[in-house]
């Protein structure tokens, strides 16, 4: 059984900083492309970021570009989002998903998905 089981959200002022970690089980993680996507409050879903499983180059959106960065330790089958220089519309549900078809910019359609972390960014 897939289970993708996010953590490290939490409150933070504008301006600071958040890891977030995906713990996965269930499959050949080393062999699957991970992404993180997010859901603002009473916004859709907009995918993030993706790590590509043949180690190439991540991909993110324009709205996180040179503030967030994916990554991923195969030996431990888990999957990061350092980020930094968080704004107050990053303030979201973050969710760990794998196998997303698609392109960033589009609605992910992902295989399996984790039950999310919240990140909020408030003063």
């Amino acid at each position: 059984e897939v289970q993708l089981v996010e953590s490290g959200g939490d409150l933070v002022q504008p301006g600071g900083s958040l890891k977030l970690s995906c713990a996965a089980s269930g499959f050949i993680f080393s062999n699957t492309a991970m992404s993180w996507v997010r859901q603002a409050p009473g916004k859709g879903l907009e995918w993030v970021s993706i790590s590509y499983r043949n180690g190439g180059r991540p991909d993110y959106a324009d709205s996180v570009k040179g503030r967030f960065t994916i990554s991923r330790d195969n030996a431990k089958n888990t999957l990061y989002l350092q980020m930094n220089n968080l704004q107050p519309e990053d303030t979201a549900v973050y969710y760990c998903a794998s196998r997303c078809s698609g392109a960033i910019g589009q609605v992910p359609n992902c295989n399996s998905w984790g039950r999310g972390t919240q990140v909020t960014v408030s003063s």
